[in-house]
């Protein structure tokens, strides 16, 4: 063995933000280097064990579990430059972005687009695609202009559009499996204000209007309360900021996952309570973005191509109509981005929309949501669906071939650049075998 400087811990359980999967590595590290990084992967050679970077630990999926080595990249979260003139930022790839947002507006500037939880890291937010919504604008990784990768060779690769090309399409939905991002510059804009408008209205108008209203609106999105009619087109917190909202709708999902015919009745009661009327909200643009996740969830958020929305939404709309016994949980969130070219992107060469499922897990416990889910995937895959890569999906290679042209081109890069496989674990060996 080397003399190493850096010391992992032992005995440090990991458990994913809401707390459907974890894991307990042989040693995890906190680095404060690339130098660091770069001896905790020569000792991850030196005795065959595979090593796994975890952000905030947002994703919903076992996407960062692993039993060998994990790297926390919280210490390695500096902002390295800040360039005026073109309006973009080079960050260390520990960095959450409520620290970005926070600095980008000391400056005057913003990222033209967020999703709705901060406490993710640089690289973390492109590692699976993040995405929020606006048909003018992409997933999160879109606004990635440049960033390094540590391969696992020890040497860095810059890449960019000019620079490394094919690897940068690659890596700015990286999946943690083509190397360690080590810093991410992403293009800004000038700070902006938004005004956050939620109205009421009907699934099938909503679905009628759909056109109209991603035309008139920057970031476009609507909440569909299942068994129930009304679609609200965004989300208000007068009830929550009581929290007695939170407390209530917890205990009633506990009793309901006992009496599942309630979820009916508390999806009808809580619309009205939360949305009955017109509301409008104005704040700085990462302020309206950003907005509590209060629960604990199983997701699944697959994306469609935009012009099958209606369809798709009416068939789930229709499946849950003719089983009493599935429940949904609310709300059912609709979003909408604009196609690219990063080779794993779910919106890979088309413009789409993301239908994101939830069930609570009221105080911890699992409800029942198999056959809810089945049903979801399955009218997903119909309309040529692909998962967003964070969530729950249950698809392999095979599944993952058919709906992504690139992604014989993506596994050449990975092999290429991680021949050994030292950044695996269980859930991307379910992806690339």
């Amino acid at each position: 063995d080397l003399s190493f400087q850096v010391q992992g811990q032992a005995g440090v359980k990991f458990r994913n933000w809401a707390g459907t999967y974890g894991s307990s590595p042989e040693l995890f590290f906190r680095p404060r280097s690339v130098e660091e990084i770069r001896e905790i992967l020569e000792l991850a050679r030196q005795r065959g064990k595979r090593v796994k970077v975890v952000g905030g630990g947002h994703s919903p999926s076992d996407i960062a579990c692993s039993e060998d080595f994990m790297i926390h990249m919280g210490k390695i979260n500096r902002i390295l430059q800040v360039d005026k003139e073109k309006l973009q930022v080079k960050v260390e790839a520990g960095i959450l972005l409520s620290e970005l947002n926070l600095e980008l507006e000391k400056h005057g500037m913003a990222l033209a687009n967020l999703g709705a939880v901060s406490e993710v890291t640089a690289a973390g937010v492109i590692g699976t695609g993040t995405h929020n919504t606006g048909i003018g604008h992409g997933i999160l990784p879109t606004q990635v202009v440049a960033l390094s990768l540590l391969l696992a060779s020890g040497e860095i690769l810059e890449c960019s559009e000019s620079v490394n090309p094919e690897v940068f399409q690659a890596a700015r939905l990286h999946l943690g499996c083509l190397g360690i991002v080590v810093s991410v510059t992403f293009q800004c804009v000038p700070e902006f204000r938004l005004r956050e408008v939620a109205f009421p209205s009907t699934l099938s108008q909503v679905l009628d209007e759909l056109e109209e209203h991603l035309r008139k609106s920057q970031y476009f999105r609507f909440l569909w309360f299942p068994h129930s009619e009304n679609p609200p087109c965004s989300s208000s917190s007068w009830f929550w900021d009581y929290a007695v909202g939170y407390y209530l709708l917890e205990f009633l999902l506990w009793i309901s996952s006992f009496v599942p015919g309630l979820v009916v009745w508390i999806n009808r009661v809580f619309f009205r309570l939360l949305y009955n009327s017109r509301l409008e909200n104005v704040a700085q643009s990462h302020r309206i973005f950003s907005y509590e996740c209060r629960f604990r969830q199983h997701v699944q958020d697959w994306a469609i191509p935009i012009e099958k929305t209606k369809e798709a939404l009416l068939e789930l709309k229709a499946a849950l109509e003719r089983n009493p016994g599935m429940v949904a949980h609310f709300p059912v969130e609709i979003r909408f981005s604009r196609r690219d070219e990063i080779l794993l992107s779910p919106c890979f060469q088309r413009d789409s929309c993301y239908i994101n499922v939830i069930m609570y897990r009221p105080y911890g416990k699992d409800v029942p949501r198999l056959r809810y889910w089945r049903a979801y995937e399955e009218i997903m895959r119909r309309h040529g669906g692909r998962p967003h890569w964070a969530k729950a999906h249950s698809c392999t290679r095979k599944d993952l071939e058919k709906m992504y042209p690139a992604f014989p081109k993506f596994c050449a890069i990975r092999e290429k650049l991680d021949p050994t496989g030292i950044f695996l674990n269980a859930y991307l060996e379910k992806v690339f075998y």
